[in-house]
């Protein structure tokens, strides 16, 4: 028997690794019903909807929803599959993030079980979209880190049941980040992707309410001026923000995401890696026995 609505927050909660596949942007054919009805029994853990690059198509989301609604419940007996979904605004301010607020708005409406910021810059910017996701009567944390919420009401008679619940009052008790709420079913994710956010990234990882964080080596290297060379070994500095952005991570009980591949997944997970990067199902099968889960998939 279940006991979340988010089966990602479920595993991580029993200290078990999730494993996502997801793309940072899609072909304008793969937001659709029938992607959703096939996607209902995928091998991940959560699905990763990448706006941050990818259209901002609501519809089209709205319709994934709906189809993997209807095409479920997954093998661990979960509504869904966990969706998780990239801004596309940046974290650079927190008057950027309150600007925006709307896409948080609007994303969230759709049923969606996470949203993931990308270039999260200073703390600020943090607790201002920690804040644009939560309502009001959530207060959990509020005086300590972070103001109100702002997310208003109005969406909640759709979103409810893409959870599979019937009231809206639930639906909303429910709607909150972890591990801040333990109760909360939204689980909201950082990228560290920038000189001045690695820099920050102690204070940033120290706001309440995110669940976790990466540290993202294709911005970063951009930000460092370090021109990639493909199945090149990675750049020391590189290696170093990864351990920073991972030592603030653990100190502030927010989960790391890594990339683990066949060959490398049981050495990531020992690592403390908790959100397994990479979208490889073979990797996920090694380190799903590595770790005596029980869970179906």
């Amino acid at each position: 028997m279940v006991k979340r609505i988010n089966r990602a927050i479920e595993l991580l909660e029993s200290d078990q690794p999730i494993y996502y596949t997801g793309l940072h942007s899609f072909s304008r054919n793969f937001l659709t019903y029938e992607q959703g009805i096939k996607d209902s029994s995928i091998w991940a853990d959560y699905i990763n909807i990448g706006m941050e690059h990818g259209a901002f198509d609501m519809g089209g989301l709205e319709a994934y929803m709906d189809g993997l609604l209807d095409g479920g419940p997954t093998a661990s007996g979960h509504v869904t599959p966990a969706v998780i979904v990239e801004l596309p605004v940046q974290g650079e301010n927190s008057e950027v993030i309150k600007y925006n607020a709307w896409q948080v708005r609007q994303i969230l409406a759709r049923g969606v079980h996470g949203i993931l910021l990308c270039e999260a810059t200073t703390p600020e910017a943090v607790a201002a979209f920690v804040e644009s996701c939560r309502y009001k009567l959530n207060d959990i944390g509020v005086g300590y880190g972070l103001q109100d919420g702002t997310r208003g009401v109005g969406s909640e008679f759709t979103a409810k049941l893409k959870w599979g619940l019937k009231d809206d009052n639930e639906y909303r008790e429910k709607a909150d980040p972890w591990p801040l709420n333990p109760v909360g079913e939204l689980l909201l994710g950082l990228k560290i992707e920038t000189l001045s956010g690695l820099n920050n990234c102690e204070e940033i990882l120290s706001v309440p309410g995110i669940g976790f964080a990466e540290m993202g080596p294709g911005d970063m290297s951009m930000s460092m001026k370090i021109k990639r060379v493909p199945g090149a070994p990675l750049d020391q500095r590189l290696k170093d923000a990864s351990t920073r952005v991972k030592k603030a991570c653990d100190k502030n009980g927010v989960k790391f995401l890594e990339t683990g591949t066949p060959k490398n997944i049981k050495e990531v997970i020992d690592s403390g890696a908790r959100v397994i990067a990479g979208q490889s199902q073979k990797a996920a099968e090694i380190g799903r026995k590595y770790t005596k889960r029980k869970m179906k998939v």
